[in-house]
């Protein structure tokens, strides 16, 4: 025991063996709704959710585990919020792309994470693009995943006359989502630890009891197989071979770089790892997290990333990577729990995608608004996810925004050549949308 103690540094960050394991535990409650949200989203697009139930329990324990022996960071690993919708609702409905070339896309896209990671190009290229519009994409994905919880959980619905309005509150279905909401919300104001999880679980006894979500017939069960989703992201790379699939990969890996590395860093900071402005073993968590997103593809899942839960974890002391050790072993576990997937209804998991999002317009504080040339672009991008429905289009209109609005400043130079090329790909990427 001391052996391992002596490993993770115990002594040196003043930490012991109870409060790492307590910190797993509290990371793993406040991120487990992920085991049933992630499902919901990707069913969308036509995958088993039996499938990414398990894929996402898999790559999730592979993370955290890596995470934990690698960097020695209480930091947990799963499938990103933001991007698993993207990958859904963008790209397979969207852009009607099948989902196995979806998932080819993932592949291919975190085969080229590990590799910007390895030759250390990763900070490089996220240096590039500027911070007002980094925070623009954070929040821009924080308001399109609300939406789609505003939407799936009978909040809001189409009009004719108003574009969206607010949905009849005569369905009992709706109800359940604003009772799910309310709780969620109280609990994540009196900062208790599983929040958005105990928010789920008040959300299902409260359907169960009701009759609004059917009685399950068990709640352990063999792991769900994943033979419909295993390797097909390898399998079906030759589909990668056209340009609006090239900009679909750009996109995942530009979206997962700004949200995983962002986390990252503010975790780190949350845990007092930074040392001089800079993060120690900062090459072996982002190997980490992109080593996990080429194992979560292959088993069937949407790019994995740092996890921001990962904070509820390091506010009750963890400091090792033995709090992510922890929190991966109860992944395994929770791989047993897949007949709760039907009682994890829309109506259930909608108040968590809303607060998730409420999470992640926090960015918008971050943004220059005093400064119109950088404020337009970021306002762009941050509108245009919810409104397109789409984080690329959101993305795109920023993009090709910003270095017009720099120049007519007279701030051109100030733009990297990087940001010049990205415009012209997305100027091409709205064209091929448009032509298809």
């Amino acid at each position: 025991m001391q052996r391992i103690a002596n490993f993770f540094h115990f002594e040196e960050l003043g930490t012991n063996y109870k409060t790492e394991i307590l910190a797993g535990l509290t990371t793993f409650v406040s991120m487990a709704y992920i085991l049933f949200v992630n499902p919901q989203v990707l069913g969308a697009s036509g995958i088993s959710q039996g499938a990414v139930f398990t894929a996402t329990a898999f790559a999730s324990a592979f993370g955290c585990m890596l995470m934990g022996i690698l960097a020695n960071y209480p930091i947990a690993i799963s499938a990103s919020l933001g991007i698993n919708a993207f990958f859904a609702y963008s790209v397979v409905i969207g852009m009607k792309v099948p989902w196995q070339t979806a998932l080819a896309g993932v592949f291919v896209a975190s085969i080229l994470f590990m590799i910007l990671t390895a030759f250390k190009l990763r900070e490089k290229v996220v240096d590039a693009i500027p911070r007002d519009l980094k925070m623009a994409i954070s929040a821009g994905i924080g308001l399109f995943i609300a939406f789609i919880g505003l939407s799936q959980g009978g909040l809001v619905a189409a009009d004719k006359s108003t574009i969206v309005s607010l949905s009849s509150l005569q369905v009992g279905s709706t109800w359940l989502t604003i009772f799910g909401l309310l709780v969620t919300v109280l609990l994540m104001s009196a900062r208790v630890p599983g929040a958005i999880f105990i928010g789920m679980v008040a959300n299902s006894i409260l359907g169960l009891v009701t009759g609004l979500i059917p009685m399950p017939s068990h709640i352990v069960a063999a792991v769900p197989s994943i033979s419909s989703t295993f390797m097909v992201g390898l399998t079906h790379v030759g589909s990668i071979n056209s340009l609006q699939m090239i900009v679909v990969v750009l996109t995942f890996l530009l979206v997962t770089f700004f949200d995983t590395t962002g986390t990252l860093v503010g975790l780190a900071e949350q845990a007092g790892l930074v040392k001089n402005n800079k993060l120690p073993r900062i090459g072996k968590a982002l190997m980490a997290d992109s080593s996990t997103m080429v194992v979560g593809s292959l088993l069937g899942t949407s790019p994995m990333g740092a996890f921001v839960e990962s904070s509820a974890g390091i506010a009750v002391g963890g400091r090792t990577g033995f709090t992510a050790i922890v929190t991966g072993i109860l992944f395994i576990f929770g791989a047993f729990f897949s007949p709760l997937l039907a009682v994890v209804t829309d109506q259930v998991t909608a108040p968590a995608l809303i607060i998730v999002g409420v999470l992640m317009a926090q960015s918008l504080k971050n943004i220059h608004w005093e400064k119109f040339e950088v404020a337009a672009p970021a306002f762009l991008i941050v509108l245009g996810m919810p409104l397109t429905y789409s984080i690329s289009d959101g993305i795109a209109l920023g993009f090709i925004t910003y270095p017009l609005t720099m120049l007519a400043a007279k701030r051109g130079k100030e733009v990297g050549a990087m940001m010049y090329g990205l415009a012209v790909v997305f100027v091409l990427f709205l064209w091929i949308l448009n032509a298809a």
